[in-house]
């Protein structure tokens, strides 16, 4: 009888010691799945839109997008693990604006992006505008360059597209002439998106300054003003940028890594 009750005890013992393991391995388990489930979330999914128009209006000298104003918030993005989209209108090559890629306009990021063969290939194969739908996407973010003011300013996709992320409540970013894109964007209630809004972007007084006031097809600055933004600057050629809401924008190509920082902030 004795015997039999020391069995009876260590089978008890035996089977409430595997339920505890079991509920070990499940509860690591479901802290595992958690775990991952968390990682996925804060996966960051950016897309660029770039210009794809090339011609400086009637001096048959070349345009497209600035180079400082891609590379810096790239590699400020991609380094915390976005991943990264590139389109434009037409799809294809985007176009470099050769002065930015000359030696004087050269910088730690320009010289990153022209050593880096991943980076220039996904610019020679951007991905066509009207193929990309805004709900795959965190935020957009657009590089200046003069290009935009003859293409992204007027193209309906890109508008429709600015829409919706702003619609959606998501991070939307331009810098230096890349704020053309805003001129026909509007609100839900039909207003200029811009309007009520601090904005800044390039000065009237830099684009005089690169002499090319009677060039470009409108000024960033009185378009901003006009469509009702409350614009705002420092000296020419300061970094310089602001948000409001989920708008950022910032003044010139030294601003990009402010405009950069701003748009990593609310992703967090």
């Amino acid at each position: 009888m004795k015997t039999l009750k020391i069995v009876t005890l260590m089978l008890t013992i035996i089977v409430v010691s595997s339920c505890k393991e079991t509920k070990q391995e499940t509860t690591s388990e479901k802290v595992s799945e958690e775990k991952t489930e968390v990682k996925e979330e804060k996966q960051m999914k950016i897309l660029f839109v770039l210009t794809s128009h090339d011609k400086l209006g009637d001096t048959g000298k070349k345009t497209g997008f600035w180079v400082e104003e891609f590379a810096n918030p790239y590699y400020t993005l991609l380094d915390k693990g976005a991943a990264i989209t590139i389109a434009s209108p037409k799809g294809g090559a985007a176009p470099i604006d050769p002065s930015s890629d000359s030696p004087d306009a050269a910088t730690e990021d320009t010289d990153r992006f022209n050593a880096d063969a991943v980076a220039k290939e996904k610019i020679a194969n951007t991905v066509m505008l009207a193929d990309i739908n805004p709900d795959d996407f965190d935020a957009v973010f657009y590089p200046g360059g003069h290009g935009p003011l003859w293409d992204l300013a007027n193209d309906a996709t890109s508008i429709a597209l600015i829409e919706k992320f702003n619609s959606q409540e998501k991070p939307i970013a331009f810098v230096c002439h890349a704020p053309a894109a805003l001129k026909n964007v509007k609100d839900a209630n039909g207003n200029p998106l811009v309007k009520g809004k601090k904005v800044t972007g390039f000065t009237n007084t830099e684009e005089a300054a690169v002499g090319l006031t009677e060039v470009v097809p409108f000024l960033v600055e009185d378009m901003l003003s006009e469509n009702g933004g409350i614009y705002s600057k420092k000296e020419d050629w300061a970094a310089y940028a602001i948000q409001d809401g989920n708008l950022i924008t910032g003044q010139n190509p030294a601003s990009s890594e402010l405009v950069a920082e701003k748009l990593l902030e609310s992703l967090k």
